[in-house]
């Protein structure tokens, strides 16, 4: 073997032993990091859902996944409801205009390519009430949140994509108490479609 030989094989196998070390260190692989951006359509239950219609949502997720079986997300999150309460004509009534902000931990199967997850987390939402009438039955409110999340993801190289419903229990609903003799009860549930990249 020539002296260039010699020297490309030792290249190669220094390169190797590399590869194999930093695996073995758990270097980030490809789909480690996902960034996606979600839409859909989501909805309030209980008291709050008998005074709002279904609306659009939408948000962008940063999710960790340092174990296949295990996840964390934090992300962005907002939402758009129209008021259906009956004591507003059609073309005055508010609309309920949410964004927010949450954590959740994942747990899926040992899965790749296709990977169905459960979660858990905590949250905070700002809401008001775009359109109302200073000194109507709603008002601007900070909120927080347990949100309970189930889905499955679909990974290829570096493109994610999934489907995903959540549902917000709300801890504090406090724009509505106003409107509803008591406390008004529900929660938040919305579905939606996610894509974005791994890394």
């Amino acid at each position: 073997m020539t002296l260039r030989g010699i020297r490309m094989a030792a290249l190669a196998l220094g390169v190797g032993v590399a590869g194999t070390a930093m695996a073995q260190d758990g270097y980030p692989r490809q789909g480690d990091v996902n960034v996606f951006v979600d839409g859909g359509i989501g909805g309030y239950t209980g008291d709050l859902g008998g005074l709002t219609a279904t609306g659009p949502t939408w948000g962008v997720t940063l999710n960790l996944q340092p174990f296949k079986m295990l996840g964390f997300e934090v992300g962005y999150d907002g939402s758009k409801n129209d008021v259906t309460d009956d004591r507003f004509r059609a073309a005055d009534a508010p609309s309920f205009i949410r964004h927010g902000a949450s954590s959740l931990v994942k747990l899926s199967p040992p899965m790749e390519r296709i990977r169905p997850f459960v979660g858990g987390g905590l949250g905070v939402s700002y809401v008001y009430a775009r359109g109302a009438q200073a000194g109507g039955p709603y008002e601007s409110d900070l909120m927080e949140e347990i949100p309970l999340s189930a889905g499955v993801e679909f990974n290829t190289g570096a493109l994610t994509a999934g489907l995903r419903g959540t549902y917000r229990i709300l801890v504090d609903d406090g724009f509505a108490d106003a409107a509803v003799p008591g406390d008004a009860s529900g929660g938040l549930l919305d579905a939606s479609l996610t894509v974005g990249g791994r890394f």
